[in-house]
């Protein structure tokens, strides 16, 4: 790989409460494997592969959930698995990576990715990539993959676009744009005004920019990240400055914190298929289906029962007589009945099941 190869960060912490009982604290949704043999946090990993070397790679999860990271990315090396000692949200998450960053490659280029989000086309993924690196590698500019909404989603934030960017020529292959600004989760009916202006992108959480970009910009407008990043570049112990100092940071979002005050941020939409797996309801799509829309991943039998989902981790026959519209998981030591249209409330349920079972 070329000195000026891009870096990535994967984000690999979150609880994914939705999927209890199979998720838990120590082993979340990008340590699953919901959808074969590789969990989504080895497939984020192996999509960057001939884009961003491995020891370019950073990975931040927490501390419940470090084990279970370093039992998955066995290949990459031990120093680019980070586990943060607090809960500080996304902005000094990012602080720290663009430290880490910035003591191998203070001009580098560098993107942040979500680790539990399901892509299948990745030359597709790799062609935006490399063209958001482009774009931020030649402007002064933050960089976001927008993917094209194809419902009128109010679970999401959304980008807004405004015309065409002025590029260095030749510096990409696919269209950029200006971005307007970033709008929170909509209500419905604002969601489907987006949708109808055709200008608004689903804000997936992806970032591109150059260090030299991101740490002007986080000086501006978050000095006391602006300071940490300097720090984590210049220090000879990252265990310790982070045992002592990540505690003490402002807890914020990158999007709050940076990206909606940004002197210049741009956007590309995304060519690839995407999905972030939010609940079960989303799982259901990439199981087996029957002619009663009864999606499960092992044996079923059923008399009168419809639109059911159905998953087992021990691989159990399971058997449904009359009864529709239920979600029915079952691990070694739970099981959730639940109905569909309360899918997103199990994570309300986890909070009240005992301690050792989150």
């Amino acid at each position: 790989m070329p000195n000026d190869a891009p870096f990535a960060l994967i984000l690999a912490g979150g609880s994914g409460t939705r999927f209890w009982p199979v998720s838990r604290n120590a082993r979340p949704k990008q340590l699953l494997n919901l959808f074969d043999d590789n969990p989504l946090l080895e497939k984020t990993v192996d999509r960057l592969e001939g884009l961003v070397p491995k020891e370019n790679i950073l990975i931040l999860t927490n501390v419940d959930q470090e084990a279970g990271v370093r039992a998955t990315l066995k290949d990459l090396p031990a120093e680019n698995i980070v586990a943060e000692p607090a809960k500080r949200d996304t902005a000094p998450a990012l602080a720290l990576a663009v430290g880490w960053v910035a003591k191998r490659n203070p001009k580098g280029v560098m993107m942040v990715l979500p680790a539990d989000h399901l892509i299948n086309d990745e030359a597709s993924f790799q062609a935006v990539m490399r063209n958001a690196c482009a774009a931020a590698g030649t402007t002064e500019a933050l960089v976001t993959v927008g993917l094209k909404p194809s419902w009128p989603c109010p679970s999401y934030g959304y980008i807004e676009r405004a015309g065409e960017a002025d590029l260095p020529e030749a510096s990409c292959d696919m269209p950029v744009y200006e971005v307007e600004r970033f709008r929170e989760k909509p209500n419905p009916e604002q969601a489907q005004a987006f949708l109808d202006e055709g200008t608004f992108s689903w804000n997936a959480g992806m970032f591109i920019w150059s260090v030299e970009t991101v740490i002007a910009e986080l000086q501006k407008h978050v000095p006391e990240l602006g300071a940490f990043i300097e720090e984590v570049a210049q220090c000879e112990d990252l265990p310790a400055l982070l045992s002592e100092k990540f505690g003490t940071l402002p807890k914020i979002s990158i999007d709050f914190a940076l990206m909606e005050k940004a002197q210049r941020v741009l956007n590309l939409e995304a060519t690839f298929d995407w999905d972030d797996v939010g609940s079960w309801i989303s799982v259901a799509k990439y199981l087996k289906q029957d002619d009663s829309k009864n999606c499960a991943n092992c044996d079923l039998t059923q008399i009168r029962a419809n639109n059911n989902i159905i998953y087992s981790k021990e691989g159990s026959r399971v058997a449904l007589l009359g009864v529709d519209d239920l979600i029915v998981v079952l691990t070694g030591d739970a099981i959730l009945i639940a109905k569909r249209e309360e899918a997103d409330d199990i994570k309300k349920l986890v909070d009240a099941v005992p301690p050792e079972m989150h």
